[in-house]
This record gives structure tokens, sequence and C-alpha cells, in this order.
């Protein structure tokens, strides 16, 4: 990572944020021939590490979250940076060319990125057409791969339609249902810029999840979920959930708009100027809780969470692990960090395992959390 620091990243932090993303996936997807060979490199991970999660087996608990790569451009050269495993999307039914530019901003005394891009992608049928032969259980990657599904973002000023929104879900998972190792359901309504979320009123949830039993989808199911609800919120998702054997668990989605930039080192009058959601470590607190608020109340038996945000670190990744987390997810360690991220979390999560006396990772998950 040192090399990183010195010069890739200065070169790519003279970038426009967005551009330099671009870049990155670009690279990724012609270098994808490199990503066995990076695997053979960077050797097998520390046995301490493997688990078996939602029927699924990862070789690390330690996977690249939704956000990176949105179409399933660069998977081969992701797939030997050393993840666990790979989330892409968010995947809507029909194309989206997401929010006007600027749209993603660095708050590097944060270490921090504000996400406001708006779901751009290149719609579920052509990513369908891309993954085909690509999952896990196909044997065409080395990693497990989930697909991130949200309802398609047509613009401000596009009404949320209920009947529509929960139909352009059921249209994808219909589509790609086949195409990855796990679905995750990004349960927001994209369709005004400040992402407000459509499933906290009514019963659209339970509409949605009745209309997903129809569809025979045998791959494990996650919903994403607000970060915002507190308690009420959790309480009120698993009573959901808990009625439908196809969803397996819950991801917490980053906190809409400045809810946490109180403590901010970033100025304010650079921060307020950027429109989106903030991630990185400034919401690792706030995610921490839900997972642990969650976790107390689950069926353990049957669901996982994944954890992500903030994770910059084995510390942070070992810290959602002991409040609930099954697995992690990491996006802006990326960006501020490096590729060589991956491997050094995991290097590190195993040292603390071994530190702590815990044979393996799955023993560690929740210990932090009461019975």
């Amino acid at each position: 990572m040192g090399l990183y620091r010195a010069l890739v990243r200065p070169a790519l932090f003279g970038l426009d944020a967005e551009t330099a993303h671009t870049l990155a996936i670009r690279g990724g997807a012609a270098l994808g021939w490199a990503g066995p060979l990076l695997t053979a490199l960077g050797g097998r991970d520390n046995p301490r590490l493997a688990c078996r999660v939602a029927g699924l087996d990862f070789s690390n608990p330690v996977g690249l979250a939704a956000g990176y790569d949105k179409n399933g451009l660069s998977l081969p050269f992701l797939a030997g940076l050393g993840f666990g495993h790979l989330e892409i999307g968010s995947v809507s039914a029909d194309p989206s060319e997401g929010n006007p530019r600027p749209r993603l901003f660095r708050l590097p005394e944060d270490r921090s990125i504000v996400v406001h891009y708006g779901l751009p992608n290149d719609g579920a049928p052509a990513i369908a057409a891309r993954l085909s032969g690509l999952r896990h259980m196909d044997r065409g990657l080395p990693v497990p791969l989930g697909i991130n599904i949200v309802t398609t973002n047509r613009g401000p000023g596009s009404a949320c339609v209920p009947d529509a929104i929960i139909e352009d879900y059921l249209t994808s998972i219909a589509l790609l249902k086949d195409s990855g190792d796990y679905l995750a359901l990004n349960l927001s309504c994209p369709n005004t810029l400040d992402g407000p979320d459509f499933f906290s009123v009514g019963r659209h949830l339970d509409t949605l999840l009745a209309g997903i039993a129809a569809l025979d989808v045998t791959v494990p199911l996650f919903l994403k979920i607000s970060a915002l609800g507190g308690v009420p919120w959790i309480e009120r998702v698993l009573e959901a959930a808990d009625p439908h054997p196809f969803v397996s668990g819950f991801i917490f989605n980053l906190p809409t708009g400045k809810t946490l930039a109180a403590n901010l080192k970033t100025p304010e009058a650079i921060w307020s100027a950027m429109p989106g959601a903030l991630s990185g470590p400034p919401v690792e607190e706030l995610i921490n809780t839900m997972i642990a608020e969650i976790y107390s109340r689950m069926d353990r038996a049957r669901y996982a969470v994944i954890g992500v945000g903030g994770v910059m670190d084995g510390a942070g990744a070992y810290r959602k692990i002991r409040l609930g987390a099954s697995l992690v997810q990491v996006l802006t360690a990326l960006v501020f960090e490096g590729p060589g991220v991956v491997r050094r979390i995991n290097r590190e999560l195993a040292t603390l395992l071994e530190r702590d006396g815990i044979a393996h990772v799955a023993d560690a998950v929740g210990v932090d959390v009461g019975v």
C-alpha cells in the first residue's frame, strides 16, 4: 500500500472522483486476465477465516460492497484482490443515467466519500447477459457473487407509484435470480434526489416479499435496509421477513443526507455544498449500533448480517463481527488505502482471532451482544 499512497492515490486524487472511479473500473475490466494470477500470488486465506453463511461457503468474510462495480465489468480482476465475495449493483429493471454530475466527492480529512450517484446502471437485461456463467456456483468466479437490486431511478420529479416500484423490483429479480449466488434488495426509493425510504411506510415491504414468493428464488436473499429507523424499523422488518423463508439476512444502508456530519473534520463550507450520503468512518458507529440491535432480536439460526460502513482495517471488521455481522464489506477503504487493503484486513483479522483464542471467525459472531 506504500506505492499506492505515494504514487497512485495522489494521481487519482488529482482527478474528479467519478473520473478516477471510472478509470479504476475500466482498468479492472482490461486486467481481468490477471485475476487468477493475483489469486495464486496472494496465497490461500487463513483457515480461521473460512465460513459458511446462508448456505454459501466463503474463504474469508471480507467482501466488496455494492456501488463499486455497478455493472459487473471487472469481476475477474476484483476476485483476485483477496475478497471473500463480490457484490455488484445496484441494478434496476431498466437502464438509468443516475443523477447529474458532479455526484461523487471525497473528504480526505475524514477518509470519507459523499455518494450521490443516483443508481446509474445498464439495466437488468444487459447485466444478466453479462453475468452468464460467472457466478461462483457455476465455477465462473472463485468467490460468491451477490447482485444488489433496486428500483429504476427515472429522474427528479418522477412519481413514486407503489405498484410500479414493486413491479420494477420483481422484474429485476426474475431476470437476475439465476445470475448470482445471492441477491440483496436495496430497499429505498431513488426516484427523488434525496432518496427517501419508500418501504418504511405502509405495507409496501409485505407486498414486495409476497411478490418474490411467487418467483421461485432459490438463492439466499438479503434485505438492505435503512440505518436510520431505529429499533421500531428493525422490528417492522423482522415482522415482514419472518413468514418468508427465502429471506436469509440483512444489510444496513448508508444513512441519507448529512445526518452524521456534525463531527466531521472537513469544514462545513466544503461538505454542505456536496449532495449525497456519507460513507466510511463517519457512519461506522451508527451502523455498528444497528448491527447489534438487529442481531439481538433476529432468529440467529436463520438470519445473517452483512456489515458494511466504515471498515478500513482488520480491527473495524472484527468489531462488526463481534457485534453480529457474519460477513463484512468494504468500498471506501479501496479508495483511501488501495487494493492491497483487502488482504491486509484479512491478515489483521486472523491475527485478532488468534490473539483472542478464537478458532474460526464464525465463533466470533455476536460475542459482544447479549443472548
